[in-house]
């Protein structure tokens, strides 16, 4: 038996008044998906724990089968891990944002204009980096280069006390009351970086082609050195993981899964669907699970992009979804595959929400309908199935076909 997770981040929503008071996942053609959702179990999973906030780290460590209130460290260091930076026990790390703010004279007066730096590549992110480190690198900090505007900042001395907000949290608002409390240093960094980035060349050439600048970095997702239980020991199936992030890479890292890197694998609209459904049915010859994850969904959820999310469902329908189906049927191997998305990413509010989502599960060797007529919210909901503990649905997935 071989299983496949296909976690689309953030592809569930809430009706859209403009679209019917239909969902993304409602709009979206989807013929495999629905197909799959007709023969197998569609129900909803509640992935973000009690206490916690809805991040795609605490709701994909929750799918992968691990406890958030045991396992959980923040975020940044399990992106540290996948970016191969070496972490101690009193190292703090932080998630360190190339961000677009807008040109108030005083910081405290800007507005979040775009948390990704209009998406800015990993060519022009590594020059801005370079120059920052001149600055900011000491005896004290450390910063790591990571990709496009995702990037590590490391306290050696240890900090666990700030307060700090995701910047994809505050898309358009004056970041007045979200700026760092309890730790000036990071304050005071995120200050200085706009003075040195608001006229750097990169800048100046991305202004004049009409694209928003990086001119500030923006530290938030504190944590410190994480551990889990090896996947393999815990779960008896041999894994594997296939992401364009470093969150999702890290957490396979620390799980002792196998990490496959797909070229052209951008974690948007453009990457390389086709391939990452080719390089899971490759991983399933030596590994006998595979987690696919696409971050598209959840930027276009972001930008508040309707028909770009559902753009994005389409394509992990069609290139992953149908592809690596008709690869395990063409060569006749029993498989269970389980679709879902690890938490909602609101169009209306630009960022995650806390309700449970929909998941479905199909299995090749056994039938066990639920009647639902398609996949999405909706469908999860009028089944009454329900999983409270988000990371228990492994388990479900794993005897789905025993």
């Amino acid at each position: 038996m071989k299983y496949v997770v296909i976690l689309g981040d953030g592809m569930a929503d809430r009706p859209l008044k403009d679209f019917n008071d239909k969902t993304p996942l409602e709009l979206a053609h989807k013929p495999n998906i629905d197909r799959l959702a007709k023969l197998g179990e569609v129900g909803m999973v509640k992935t973000v724990a009690d206490g916690f906030k809805p991040g795609s780290d605490v709701c994909n460590l929750a799918v992968m089968g691990y406890n958030p209130n045991l396992y959980y460290k923040g975020r940044s260091c399990i992106e540290a891990v996948s970016m191969g930076i070496s972490l101690t026990e009193a190292d703090t790390t932080y998630r360190c944002n190339l961000v677009t703010l807008s040109n108030e004279e005083n910081y405290e007066d800007k507005t979040m204009v775009d948390y990704s730096a209009g998406e800015i590549t990993t060519e022009e992110a590594k020059l801005i980096i370079s120059d920052l480190k001149k600055y900011f690198d000491n005896d004290e900090f450390c910063l790591y280069n990571g990709i496009s505007y995702r990037h590590c900042l490391v306290c050696k001395t240890g900090n666990a006390s700030a307060d700090l907000t995701p910047p994809h949290d505050i898309s358009g608002r004056k970041i007045t009351e979200y700026l760092p409390k309890n730790d000036d240093r990071l304050l005071n960094m995120m200050k200085k970086s706009y003075e040195i980035l608001k006229n750097h060349p990169v800048n100046l050439k991305r202004i004049a082609e009409g694209k928003n600048p990086a001119n500030s970095i923006w530290l938030w997702g504190m944590g410190t050195k994480p551990a889990l239980p090896d996947f393999y020991e815990k779960n008896h199936v041999k894994g594997a993981v296939i992401s364009a992030v470093d969150l999702v890479k890290g957490i396979g890292i620390l799980a002792n899964m196998e990490n496959i890197s797909v070229p052209g694998a951008t974690g948007d609209l453009d990457s390389n669907f086709d391939g990452k459904a080719e390089y899971a049915l490759k991983a399933l010859k030596n590994n006998d699970f595979v987690y696919v994850h696409m971050e598209a969904p959840d930027e276009c959820g972001h930008r508040g992009q309707a028909e770009n999310k559902k753009l994005a469902i389409e394509l992990i329908d069609k290139h992953v979804v149908g592809k690596i189906i008709d690869g395990l049927e063409k060569e006749k191997i029993d498989y269970t595959i389980m679709v879902l998305p690890d938490h909602p990413t609101p169009i209306e509010i630009k960022t995650h929400a806390k309700e449970p989502v929909p998941y479905l599960l199909y299995s090749n060797v056994k039938n066990n309908c639920t009647h639902s007529n398609s996949y999405s919210e909706k469908e999860g909901q009028k089944t009454g199935i329900y999983v409270d503990k988000g990371y228990e649905l492994i388990d479900k997935m794993l005897n789905y076909a025993k």
